[in-house]
C-alpha cells in the first residue's frame, strides 16, 4: 500500500503541475504576441483553414458561416460562403458583409463550386499590412479571397482568381475615421496577394471598387487625421495598442505562476526522495525477515517406511558407561 501511494502521489502532483501550465492564465502568458505572429501570406492560409472548419458537413449554398479564430488572433473575423461559380457569374452576390459582387464575376481557373472567404483584420491591420510612410488607416483591412470548394476539409489551398468582367466589386466601409476638413481626401488602398499596396481614389463616400480579390482599406495622410477621442479611465483600463495585457500585470502573473510552479516542483522532488528512503527500509526489513525464517537444513533418512530428518552430526559423542568405571 505504501509503495502504491509513493507511486501515485508524484503522478498526481505532476498532473496538477501540467494542469496549472495549461490553464487559461498560463496559455494567455504563452500565446504568441504580435512580434511572433505569422506574415500576411501565412495568415491567409490559417484563416482559410478556420473558415473551412466553419462549413458544416453539408453546407447550404449561399449561406454565410462565421468561423472561430485562435486566441492569439483575437480581433480578427473570418467567414465563408459556398457558391456555384456559374451562379456567381449570372447572379452575383450582393451582400457579403461589406462586399457587393455584381453579375459577371468569373472564377479562374474555373471550378464547379467556390468558397469566398471574408477577412476583417481589425486592430491587426497595420501589423500584417504596413502602410506607406505618411499614411494611416481610417478603417480596418478587409479581405476577399476565393478557393476551390471540392474538398471542404482541405488546408493550405491556393487562391483562385476572381475577375469582375462587367461592373466592379464594391467595398463599403463603415465606422471610418474622419479627416480634417479641407485636407486631401481619403483614398483606397488595395493589397495584392504579395502585400504590395496600390492607392486609388474612392468610388463614393467610404466606398472602394476593385476588379480582383485581395485586401482593401481606406487610408489618409497622417497629418490630415482628426485627433482620436481620449478614452475615459472610468470606462476601461488602459490597454496597449496591440491588444496585449498591460506589462506590469503580465509580469506579476508570470512571477506568481513561476513561484507556484517552483513550489510544486520542490514538493514533487521531496516526495520522490521520501519514497526512495521508505522503499529502501522496506526492502531491508524484508531481507531480515527472510533470513530469520531460513533455518539449518536437516538431512532426511529412511526410518522404516517413512522419511525422517536426522542431524548431520552431534556435538557430544556417546560414551559407554563402562568407560567411566574403568
Amino acid at each position: 500500500m505504501g509503495v502504491l501511494v509513493c507511486v501515485c502521489l508524484p503522478l498526481v502532483l505532476l498532473q496538477v503541475l501540467l494542469v496549472l501550465g495549461s490553464s487559461p492564465l498560463a496559455a494567455a502568458q504563452q500565446q504568441p504576441q504580435p512580434a511572433s505572429a505569422p506574415p500576411a501570406r501565412a495568415l491567409d492560409a490559417v484563416l482559410q483553414e478556420y473558415a473551412y472548419r466553419a462549413l458544416v458537413r453539408r453546407p447550404r449554398t449561399g449561406l454565410v458561416y462565421n468561423g472561430t479564430v485562435p486566441g492569439n488572433l483575437t480581433g480578427v473575423a473570418v467567414s465563408a460562403v459556398r457558391l456555384r461559380s456559374g451562379s456567381l457569374r449570372r447572379k452575383g452576390f450582393a451582400e457579403y458583409f461589406q462586399f457587393a459582387l455584381p453579375t459577371g464575376v468569373v472564377v479562374k481557373p474555373h471550378v464547379e463550386r467556390t468558397v469566398l472567404v471574408y477577412h476583417n483584420l481589425g486592430n491587426w491591420s497595420e501589423y500584417y499590412y504596413p502602410l506607406l510612410p505618411g499614411y494611416s488607416y481610417l478603417s480596418p483591412v478587409l479581405g476577399l479571397l476565393a478557393y476551390d470548394a471540392a474538398n471542404l476539409s482541405a488546408a493550405g489551398l491556393p487562391e483562385l482568381n476572381i475577375v469582375a468582367t462587367q461592373s466592379p466589386i464594391l467595398v463599403s466601409f463603415s465606422n471610418v475615421r474622419a479627416v480634417v476638413a479641407g485636407g486631401p481626401p481619403p483614398r483606397c488602398v488595395w493589397f495584392d496577394l504579395d502585400g504590395v499596396p496600390q492607392l486609388q481614389d474612392l468610388e463614393a463616400s467610404n466606398v472602394c471598387s476593385t476588379n480582383h480579390h485581395g485586401h482593401f482599406a481606406i487610408v489618409a495622410n497622417s497629418s490630415e487625421l482628426a485627433p482620436a477621442p481620449v478614452p475615459s479611465a472610468a470606462i476601461a483600463p488602459p490597454v496597449p495598442a496591440d491588444g496585449s495585457p498591460a506589462k506590469g500585470s503580465s509580469q506579476g502573473w508570470k512571477i506568481a505562476v513561476s513561484v507556484v510552479g517552483s513550489a510544486i516542483a520542490l514538493g514533487l522532488l521531496a516526495t520522490l526522495l521520501l519514497c526512495l528512503v521508505r522503499y529502501k527500509k522496506v526492502k531491508k526489513l524484508e531481507v531480515m525477515e527472510r533470513n530469520s525464517e531460513v533455518g539449518e537444513t536437516l538431512r532426511m533418512a529412511q526410518v522404516g517406511r517413512t522419511q525422517a530428518p536426522v542431524a548431520l552430526w552431534t556435538r557430544t559423542q556417546p560414551v559407554i558407561e563402562s568407560e567411566y568405571t574403568a
